[in-house]
This record gives structure tokens, sequence and C-alpha cells, in this order.
């Protein structure tokens, strides 16, 4: 059990949120400006088979543990246990930042991290991060997932609230305060605000202590409830019933409403591995369903060098032709033209190309709903 109100303890903050919220990036920007004189541990599960994030961080000097291809709160639990406790043996950190997937339930996180037994720890922050873009819509879709992200947190913080109107705002908040009345929300764009304060608005004791509470009640319903069941052996022929809205502004400046029931009842050939030249695709049926059914995350390698304006042509795509499933994030880094490197990040059809420094190999994941892996290989594989 995590042990409480002893010194010289690794403090442990969980930084949760949705596919794409931007968590990679306040961590960043705690780090820069709030953290950067602790010694200092990431721990980062990622949905799916290939890790992006981790190589951003290193980039920043950061030391981090990947745990890949599933959930800590479920079929990594003991990789997870385990992690801890070498992070602590080894780096003797003061910080422990746990970036839990998108996909997870942030209750469910925070029991996990009650469960390591024998390290010197102590559960200090869990913030969520909210993309104000997108609330709405991930609300009535990923509910289940979601609402526990937010009802779970001791701290929300909106993401992207520069690009949205005070009634979007208004909005957002309307629906974070029916999840959890009591946790702080920040609002303000996060350019114009410090890490520190940040920081300061989760300090809130009374909001951690009925966060806490309001976990752990949430944890065992999902563990009675079987809310949150991972099948890693099964058949696949079943059907998650989902009904969804999308609501976003493309690249073209169109707004776009989808209404579409979500099948998972198709039968798929196993491909493990699927070689093309200079790219490798790794998709199995078996590992697409780690998230409660829902969810599918398809990994990519390739030594393919692309132009800007080919990236740019393909994220594009990526967000508007539908046959390719329902593409809720994708993110990676790839080696451009002329000794350049690119990083991106695609969610709901928005999406970000910068350069970055260069990596050991070409890798990017793209993680929706009943996603046509092969299509989605022929477009991004170059």
């Amino acid at each position: 059990m995590i042990k409480k109100g002893v010194n010289k303890m690794a403090k442990v903050d969980i930084i949760s949120g949705f596919l794409g919220a931007g968590k990679t990036t306040l961590i960043k920007k705690l780090l820069n400006e709030s953290l950067k004189d602790e010694k200092l541990v990431l721990i980062e599960n990622e949905f799916g088979e290939i890790g992006i994030d981790g190589g951003f961080m290193r980039d920043a000097g950061i030391t981090v543990n990947e745990l890949s291809q599933g959930c800590i709160c479920c079929s990594l639990a003991g990789d997870f246990e385990t992690a801890l406790k070498e992070v602590v043996d080894t780096y003797h950190p003061d910080r422990i930042i746990i970036e839990p997937t998108g996909v997870g339930k942030l209750s469910d996180i925070i029991a996990a991290v009650q469960k390591v037994h024998g390290a010197d720890l102590t559960l200090d922050r869990f913030f969520t991060v909210v993309d104000a873009k997108k609330c709405k819509m991930y609300h009535k879709n990923f509910g289940e997932f979601f609402n526990n992200q937010i009802g779970a947190a001791s701290c929300v913080i909106l993401s992207r609230s520069q690009d949205v109107s005070e009634e979007k705002i208004a909005e957002c908040l309307d629906i974070i305060r029916e999840l959890n009345p009591h946790a702080p929300v920040v609002t303000t764009p996060w350019d114009q605000i410090t890490g520190d304060m940040i920081l300061e608005a989760s300090n809130h004791k009374d909001a951690l202590e009925k966060a806490l509470i309001a976990a752990e009640k949430e944890h065992q319903e999902s563990v009675h409830g079987h809310h949150h069941e991972h099948h890693h052996h099964h058949d696949h022929d079943h059907e998650c019933g989902h009904h969804h809205d999308h609501d976003h502004e493309c690249e073209c400046g169109h707004h776009h409403e989808h209404d579409h029931e979500c099948e998972c009842g198709h039968h798929h050939d196993h491909e493990h591995h699927h070689h093309d030249g200079e790219s490798t695709l790794y998709y199995d049926e078996e590992d697409m369903h780690d998230a409660d059914e829902v969810f599918n995350s398809i990994g990519i390698e390739t030594a393919h060098p692309f132009t800007k304006e080919e990236l740019d042509d393909k994220l594009k795509t990526l967000g508007t032709d539908d046959s390719l499933g329902h593409i809720l994030r994708s993110k990676g880094i790839v080696k451009g033209t002329d000794g350049k490197w690119f990083e991106f990040d695609f969610v709901s059809g928005d999406y970000e190309i910068r350069e970055c420094t260069p990596d050991v190999g070409g890798r990017m994941c793209v993680i929706g709903e009943k996603l046509d892996a092969h299509k989605i290989y022929d477009l991004m594989k170059g």
C-alpha cells in the first residue's frame, strides 16, 4: 500500500486525459517551468504496439519507462508494480509522473498505484486534461472512459481553450461540474499561465480527498459491475453498440456531423507482420481490443523519407476518408527529406506537423474504432 506522511518518499503524479488531450504537452510545460529542479522519472503507458511519446520525452532529457501493448490497470498490472519498484530502487527520484493511456480509466489507475507494495511512494496529484474542442463529443461518445477520467480527477485542466468561444468553455464546465463538482478547473490558455500556477490550482486538499473517495467508489463499481473487462484471447464477434456523434472542423473549414453505429462484429484474419519494402505493419486482431473491445491500435514502422507536403496530404486523408474507420488519434515521428525529421500529432481531424531531432527509426500509430488496418497501412507507409 502507498505510504503517506513519511519524509523522503517519491511523490507520484498521474496525468490522465483522453486520446490527444495534450497530456505530453502539459508534462513538458511542468518539467520546463516547475519541476526542473526535481529528480524525475516518467512512466508512460501507451495504448498500442509502438511507443511514440517516450522518444519525445527523452529528447528533453527525461528518464522514461515505457509500458505498451496493454493497460496498467489490467493486463500490465504486474509489470506496472514491478516498474514502479524498479524506478524507486534504481533512480531514487523525487517525483514519478505516470502518463496512462488515453483510453484508461483514471479510477483504475489510481487503484493500481495504491496497490503497489514495498515502495516508498506517496500519491500527490491526479490531473485530467480535457480538450475543450472535443469535450462534448467525447462526453457523448466515450463516456465510460472520458467521464471516469473527469470524475476521478483532483484537478481538471482544459487544453486548447484559446481555440474555442466562451460559450464552448461554459459548455465544457457544465459537463465537468456535472461529473466532478469538487475539482478545481483550469480554463486559462496555457501560454498565459505558468506551470507553478497550474500546480497551485491542484493543491486543494479537500478536492484531493474527495477525488480519492470518488475514484475508489468508481473503481469498486467497475470491478463488481464488470464495466472494465479486457479480453486478450477471445472470439471477436460482437457489437459495441455505441452511437457516435462527430462534431469538428476539418481543414477545409466545413462543419461535419457524422452519425453512425459502431459495430465490431467483423471477423479479421490474423496478420502479425506485413512487410512492404521500407515499411512494416504490426497488426494482430487478438491485440486490437485491449480497451473494452472498443478501441483499435495500429503500429507502423517505416524508413520512407517524407516531404512535409506528403505528410500533410496523408493526414488530411486520415481525417476525411471514412472508409479507413473512425480515427481518433494518430501520432508519429518519421524521417524527412534533406536530412530533416518530422513529428506529428493528429486528433479527430485536427493535426500538427513539426520538425524534430532524428530518431532511431520512423514509426507511427493510429488509434480509433473499426479501423481498416490494411487501408491505413497503404496510406501511411510512404
